[in-house]
């Protein structure tokens, strides 16, 4: 009878997995090669007056026609392999769930806590003080930057930003204050827990600004938002009422938008993950989510 040894057989099942390894490699080496990344190094602020890289993910084809784009910022752009970034939006085109866009990943730095934030104050820890400088940043010096060099659209209806967690609520204040460039903004895990200072005189002192701005109104006729939370993005319930204050916050904020007008479902959108965390692999999961909303494939 013939028979294989044990040793045998494991260096065959072991040549199985390697070749398997190899093919996906060579799968997802071949899906990332149809969204090319280009590297601006260096780019300069004069508001910030710091220097940082912004990685721009271009649609296939690019090269070969003329044709103008929507454009999405993202925030946190030095995390953009942990997000998934790259994989998610050539799945995407690859599956035709997505139309073709120009990405722009915008890297932070040391002074994250300081940029990012909300413009009209710092918080009530003093967090995000060049947050108005950071809007300046992106809204003066690298959108026109980007529009001159890239073929995007200058449409506010085809202008996204999106962020996670702080960066989800420096999205969510840059889009709000500037809703003449973004028509659209999508935040994940969003830190709307900032509050100002209770001698604040700029804002509601004491409340939460992300809400006391929207509460202060008027609508942002056209603008589009969506959201993410996690059912484990924390555990804490300040008000014991059985939901975390991440959702809370959340939630709380939508409404504070439907009172202006907007309609949930449709100008609004929200998005629960269940089982999710504060984390990267739960907002990689939410992307594919985010982008189908904010860019459908185009019929």
């Amino acid at each position: 009878m013939d028979w294989i040894s044990p040793l045998s057989l494991t260096a065959v099942l072991l040549a199985g997995v390697g070749v398997a390894w190899w093919r996906r490699r060579r799968r997802l080496h071949t899906l990332l090669a149809t969204v090319e990344v280009i590297t601006v190094p260096d780019f300069y602020s004069h508001h910030l007056e710091n220097a940082r890289p912004l990685h721009v993910y271009l649609p296939p084809h690019y090269h070969h026609t003329d044709q103008t784009y929507k454009l999405l910022l993202v925030n946190d752009g030095q995390d953009r392999e942990a997000l998934h970034l790259r994989q998610t939006v050539a799945t995407l085109y690859a599956r035709r769930q997505m139309e073709p866009l120009v990405v722009v990943a915008i890297p932070t730095n040391e002074e994250r806590l300081a940029e990012y934030g909300t413009a009209v104050a710092a918080n009530a820890r003093g967090l995000g003080s060049k947050a108005a400088l950071y809007a300046l940043f992106v809204t003066e010096e690298l959108l026109p930057f980007v529009r001159e060099n890239f073929r995007v659209s200058e449409r506010v209806a085809d202008t996204a930003i999106l962020g996670a967690s702080l960066g989800g609520l420096s999205a969510f204040d840059i889009a709000w204050n500037f809703p003449d460039e973004f028509g659209m903004v999508g935040v994940m895990s969003g830190s709307f827990w900032w509050q100002a200072a209770d001698d604040e005189t700029s804002i509601e002192p004491g409340e939460r600004i992300a809400h006391s701005l929207v509460r202060q109104g008027p609508k942002r006729e056209g603008q589009r938002f969506w959201f993410e939370a996690a059912t484990q993005d924390e555990f804490e319930d300040r008000d014991q009422d059985g939901v975390i204050d991440a959702i809370q916050d959340t939630l709380e904020l939508i409404d504070e938008l439907e009172k202006l007008g907007y309609r949930r479902g449709q100008d609004v959108v929200y998005v629960e993950m269940p089982g999710g965390r504060h984390n990267y692999d739960t907002w990689a999961r939410a992307l594919p989510k985010f982008l189908g909303w904010a860019f459908p494939a185009q019929s």
